[in-house]
């Protein structure tokens, strides 16, 4: 079975790193991107079949780029990452599949990209 090809969407350098430790053991990743500009160009480039996106980023946020991703036609699976859990409805209402909280990444984010990938929704127990 092919592996899942994965972008990394964070403007934190230390996240993307984290989060490829986690996820290159069972995917592919192709690609990182550090803001929502650059993010829709390399999903362009690079068809991932997921997107990691974090939420809160400069010039577009990730809940736009999601929304312009979908608009587009991508159907690529977006797993969101973020430290605000007030934005998980908006989130997925943009076309999230999945929601991680960033406390939460080690625990949930290869259960998050996985579960997006058979078609259901994740979302990180929130206050934990």
């Amino acid at each position: 079975m092919r592996r899942p090809r994965v972008l990394l969407v964070d403007d934190i350098p230390e996240v993307i790193e984290f989060c490829r430790k986690i996820l290159e053991v069972n995917c592919d990743i192709v690609g990182t991107a550090p803001d929502g500009a650059s993010a829709i160009a390399a999903v362009k480039a690079g068809q991932p079949d997921v997107v990691v996106l974090d939420i809160s980023m400069p010039g577009l946020d990730g809940i736009e780029v999601a929304r312009r991703l979908r608009a587009s036609g991508c159907r690529a699976a977006i797993v969101f990452v973020s430290a605000g859990v007030e934005c998980v409805t908006s989130a997925l209402k943009a076309g999230g599949s999945a929601f991680v909280a960033k406390g939460r990444i080690k625990d949930d984010l290869l259960l998050a990209v996985s579960e997006a990938l058979a078609g259901r929704v994740f979302v990180s127990e929130l206050g934990k």
